[in-house]
């Protein structure tokens, strides 16, 4: 079994790589090598609490993970990691096979780290999640000459981005103060602090603040914040039910707790659980959660042109921030393959990888 602690503490550490600076991270990554690629019978999966994410915890705990695995004579390690930063330092440096990451995250870490990695399943996207919040004020409009409260570096400062290309404003229009999402709640109650970026559970605690008001959230960016189960590509290559495996875990899952019956509601009343919350905490998580519980429509997003111009943004701002490694001289240092074929950036170093392999194969009955 999983351990239980609290879903909001986890939530926080989550995203604590990007409080300590993707940059640092990626400096671990470049002396990592890849997971040895041959054909195995054995992998290990690294996962962190997430609303998105916690299928795999119950998927462990109630042998559906057995199942697919035996299905395909091979046997799967499902590791929850406590820590994040942690789980994305052990996948770049080979002891994991594959991760749950966000799109950002895989990007900035182990791809621009020489770790060439495949989304193999795009779980879901933030819906609202994510918010800029102002105090007093109900337009973004009022963020100008603001000191703006968030983790530097994390989604969150890039959803600040985006919130302010939306009224043609830049980040130097506001001054970014870096504080850590374990404050960032006791922050927002005190005089100095009018406007906060954070994600959930904290925004739900900093909305209830009557003098708080959300004025630009993830679900203005539909898409653009993803939740990913990742693995290394040449381990896929080399094992190919491996990725058959995941799918299947997955989508019998999802299609457990989302149904509208009892086994359903029990599904999720255990993953709120298991994050230190309740059913009513996880169902309110996962609505503001896109969560892509049937492989078709999981299939239909990763071919859309949206996820181009998504990672396109991405890649600028880590980029920009200095988050592709230190010998990056342009956005385009790592390429990026996507599901139809082109490439972003370049393509004679590809390191980012989204495909429909195996998510076509469930969509199809295939598996």
């Amino acid at each position: 079994m999983h351990t239980a602690f609290s879903f909001s503490a986890q939530r926080l550490k989550s995203f604590a790589v990007r409080a300590l600076g993707a940059a640092a991270v990626v400096g671990l990554a470049l002396a990592a090598q890849p997971a040895a690629a041959a054909p195995k019978k054995e992998f290990k999966v690294a996962w962190s609490i997430y609303v998105g994410w916690m299928p795999w915890g119950y998927a462990n705990d109630t042998g559906i993970v057995k199942k697919w695995a035996d299905k395909y004579g091979i046997k799967i390690d499902v590791v929850q990691f406590n820590d994040y930063v942690e789980s994305i330092n052990q996948y770049t440096a080979g002891a994991f096979d594959a991760l749950t990451v966000t799109n950002m995250d895989a990007l900035s870490v182990p791809a621009a780290g020489g770790v060439d990695t495949t989304a193999v399943i795009v779980g879901d996207f933030s819906n609202g999640n994510d918010a800029v919040i102002l105090k007093g004020k109900k337009e973004l409009s009022a963020i100008k000459g603001q000191k703006v409260n968030l983790v530097e570096f994390s989604v969150s400062h890039y959803l600040l981005a985006r919130a302010l290309e939306s009224i043609k404003l830049k980040e130097r229009d506001v001054k970014v103060v870096n504080t850590s999402d374990a404050d960032m709640v006791a922050a927002f109650k005190t005089k100095d602090v009018t406007s906060v970026v954070t994600w959930n559970p904290l925004v739900s605690e900093i909305l209830a603040d009557k003098n708080a008001h959300s004025v630009f959230d993830s679900s203005k960016i539909p898409g653009e914040i993803m939740d990913l189960m990742v693995a290394n590509s040449d381990t896929l290559k080399d094992n190919p039910d491996f990725g058959k495996a995941l799918v299947g875990i997955w989508y019998e899952t999802t299609a457990l707790f989302t149904a509208d019956t009892e086994a359903g509601k029990a599904a999720r009343a255990a993953m709120g659980k298991a994050s230190g919350s309740d059913l009513a905490g996880f169902d309110s998580q996962l609505a503001a959660t896109k969560l892509f519980a049937k492989a078709s429509d999981a299939v239909e997003f990763v071919r859309s042109p949206a996820v181009g111009t998504t990672m396109d943004r991405v890649r600028k701002f880590l980029f920009e921030k200095n988050l592709l490694g230190s010998n990056a001289k342009s956005a385009d240092a790592v390429g990026i393959a996507l599901a139809d074929g082109k490439v972003l950036g370049d393509a004679k170093n590809v390191k980012f990888r989204f495909v429909d392999t195996w998510m076509a194969l469930a969509a199809d009955g295939k598996l």
